[in-house]
C-alpha cells in the first residue's frame, strides 16, 4: 500500500500543478467598449489604437521571438506598428487558437480572451495606430 501511495502521491501532484494558464474565465471576460454612446447623432470615440492598446499586447506575448531579428525559429519580426498591421489577420487567428493546437501562439499559453478581443477591435476599427 505504501508503494501505490509513493507512485500515486508525486504523479497526482504533476497532473494538478502541469494545468496550463487556460480557464474559463478567459473566455467569459466582458468585451470592452470602443464607442460610448452619447446622443442620438453624438459619439465618443473611444478608438482601440496600436501605440495604447495593443503594442503591450505584443510586448509582452510576442517580442520574446518576434523580435527584430526574430528568434527562436520565429519566421518573422513584431516590433512595429507596420509589421503587426499587415500580418493583424494572422497574429489575431493565431493567438485566437486554444493552447495545444498547431501553430497556437504564444507557444507557452493562451492569452486573455480580453486581449484577443481588443486585438480584434482594433482590426475592426481600422488599424489605428
Amino acid at each position: 500500500m505504501k508503494n501505490i501511495l509513493k507512485f500515486l502521491l508525486p504523479l497526482v501532484s504533476l497532473l494538478v500543478f502541469s494545468c496550463t494558464n487556460d480557464s474559463e474565465s478567459d473566455l467569459l471576460d466582458p468585451i470592452p467598449e470602443s464607442v460610448e454612446e452619447v446622443g442620438e447623432d453624438e459619439t465618443v470615440d473611444d478608438a482601440i489604437t496600436f501605440s495604447t492598446d495593443i503594442q503591450p499586447i505584443i510586448a509582452s506575448n510576442c517580442l520574446g521571438c518576434h523580435s527584430n531579428p526574430p528568434r527562436n525559429g520565429a519566421p518573422f519580426p513584431l516590433v512595429s506598428f507596420q509589421q503587426v498591421s499587415s500580418r493583424s489577420g494572422a497574429v489575431l487567428r493565431t493567438v485566437s487558437l486554444q493552447t495545444g493546437q498547431p501553430t497556437a501562439m504564444p507557444p507557452s499559453g493562451r492569452i486573455p480572451q480580453a486581449s484577443i478581443d481588443l486585438i480584434n477591435q482594433w482590426i475592426e476599427g481600422g488599424l489605428i495606430e
